[in-house]
């Protein structure tokens, strides 16, 4: 099987050097247990999914299927990926009708409608692969041996790093954290779930993995390697102010503590732009109070993830934390250390 991996993999690149895994021999055995299976919802993505599409086909450990959700795309991204359908039967193309409305459940959709397509398939692994991301050739078969190794871990990921070179800081958020970009389920943990949840206003993948933990699973974020972003994020002041509110509004809807957002905004304040890009923050998360927005998640999702948020605070800073959190932080009298 290997051997034929490695064929593959060659054909796509000629003239390159074959490339030599990083994976350790033992590692990429235990990464070949596992099947796994890819579903990209795609919306206008001509710019980047052909560098998805490169580093996907250069896997060390390729999917059994991987299927592209064109959700409407009118910019040439169905000919970029009907180019690479054409030479590798494993992928395959979906194209979804252009819906008038336009919000997050939309990717629930389109994944939903790729994943129909895995129907049949011996499979142990489903992953949900953003299109505007590269990672390199062990990427996939790392996070495989990862959940080879620990039969409890139900989602797996990496941080990802934007052009600029700056990776997601987890500080002071807990490894426990899957980005979005690339999540990595174990088949029976998705299921358990009952996959994404349709979610207008975002949160979707939090909401999942967060889901994940509830029902006993372990998620984890591996620091050994890193994904590339590649989209350009608004650069603007008011984009980017605007992208802060709405990331406080989708705190509240996925009922974030109080407290944890009061940090989240101090924190938030220290980064650009400066002082203004936190108080927008803040003000989302206190207007989507103020609107009472309907929350459509859980109150047993909210109470745990309250009840985990407080447990990071403790953690974190030293301090004791009211079960209740109706209090703020009380400092220890040995001065927070340990």
């Amino acid at each position: 099987m290997s051997s034929r991996i490695d064929q593959r993999n060659r054909s796509v690149h000629p003239g390159q050097q074959p490339h030599v895994p990083k994976l350790s021999l033992s590692k990429l055995t235990m990464s070949l247990q596992l099947k796994y299976v890819i579903v990209t919802p795609a919306r206008n993505e001509a710019r980047f999914i052909e560098l998805t599409l490169r580093s996907v086909v250069a896997q060390t450990v390729l999917p059994l299927k991987w299927v592209i959700v064109s959700d409407g795309s009118t910019d040439g991204t169905d000919d970029i990926v009907r180019q690479y359908a054409a030479q590798h039967e494993w992928i395959e193309l979906l194209r979804m009708p252009e819906r008038v409305e336009r919000n997050f459940s939309g990717k629930v959709l389109a994944f939903n409608a790729g994943r129909e397509k895995m129907a049949g398939l011996d499979y142990q692994v489903i992953a949900s692969l953003d299109a505007d991301i590269t990672f390199d050739p062990d990427y996939f078969g790392f996070l495989l041996s990862k959940l080879a190794e620990s039969p409890s871990l139900g989602v797996v990921g990496t941080p990802f790093q934007e052009l600029s070179g700056q990776v997601y800081d987890y500080r002071f958020v807990s490894s426990e954290h899957v980005s979005g970009a690339c999540q990595v389920f174990r088949r029976e943990c998705f299921e358990a779930i009952g996959g994404y949840m349709p979610m207008k206003g975002g949160s979707i993948d939090h909401v999942a993995v967060i889901s994940a933990r509830m029902r006993g699973w372990q998620t984890r974020s591996y620091m050994e390697k890193v994904c590339t972003h590649h989209r350009e994020m608004g650069t603007a002041q008011q984009g980017l102010l605007k992208a802060r509110f709405n990331q406080g509004a989708k705190d509240y809807r996925i009922g974030n503590h109080p407290l944890w957002e009061v940090f989240r905004v101090a924190y938030q304040i220290t980064r650009a732009p400066r002082l203004v890009g936190g108080l927008a923050l803040g003000w989302g998360y206190v207007y989507g109070a103020i609107r009472r927005v309907k929350r459509q998640v859980s109150p047993e999702l909210v109470k745990f993830h309250r009840t985990e948020q407080l447990g990071r605070l403790k953690k974190k800073l030293g301090m004791s934390v009211p079960a209740d959190g109706n209090m703020f932080l009380a400092a220890r009298g040995n001065g927070g250390q340990e």
